[in-house]
């Protein structure tokens, strides 16, 4: 499986992100400067943290207007797998790949630090190798990671399977205790917790791990069907 991974100026995840697929994962992976991107050849969108464009005018919105999104969106509209993660998850939804905005923290702080999540919904292409109800730590590391949608967003979500992963002890604010979610087809999936920091035991969890296997094992089992 061939993932890119999209950096944009600010993007400081990156290296995190091709790390844990292509040295971890052990599965192919190039850092992809937004401005001279191929998508074509990919299989799979890595939309990484940081703080794209230094977060001007909001958190991932100047990222959401660039060229590459045209492409990325496209990608998405195949059912192929796009990851955003952190700034990414920002970028998907001003992008209106996903519903909802990411505003400020409650507390108005930064916060760095392992969370637990639950997960919600298993059967996403992301998350087939948990269990549902399933207890993970991923480490969290954002300033305006509160997500806000409105209640009949919320309700479409809740009744379409959106919500994947949920706040063990809520610290940023989030409705419903919102950690990540995906559109109705399951192919786009945005969090802010950072699965890519809990690849090894060493970083103090290894449950992120999980979420890139069930993308190439399902990547795996669509190429085969489709062979």
């Amino acid at each position: 499986m061939n993932f890119a991974v999209i950096m944009f100026p600010g993007s400081n995840c990156d290296h995190d992100m091709y790390h844990a697929v292509k040295d971890v994962l052990q599965e192919e992976a190039d850092l992809v400067w937004y401005e001279n991107s191929d998508l074509t050849n990919y299989d799979a969108i890595l939309l990484p943290g940081g703080f794209s464009y230094g977060d001007y005018l909001r958190s991932g919105a100047v990222a959401s207007t660039s060229n590459v999104m045209k492409q990325i969106k496209e990608h998405a509209a195949k059912g192929k797998p796009v990851l955003g993660v952190c700034n990414g998850f920002q970028i998907l939804t001003e992008a209106g790949l996903l519903p909802g905005a990411l505003l400020r923290n409650k507390k108005l702080s930064f916060m760095c630090h392992q969370e637990e999540l639950q997960v919600v919904n298993n059967r996403t292409l992301f998350t087939t190798e948990y269990t549902s109800g399933e207890v993970v730590r991923f480490p969290i590391a954002h300033g305006e990671g509160n997500y806000f949608c409105d209640d009949a967003t919320l309700q479409a979500m809740k009744a379409n399977g959106q919500i994947v992963f949920t706040y063990q002890d809520n610290p940023n604010g989030s409705v419903a205790d919102i950690a990540g979610i995906s559109n109705k087809e399951g192919n786009v999936l945005g969090m802010m917790p950072h699965p890519e920091r809990a690849v090894e035991a060493l970083l103090g969890s290894d449950d992120g791990l999980r979420l890139f296997k069930s993308m190439v094992l399902n990547w795996r089992e669509s190429y085969v069907a489709n062979a």
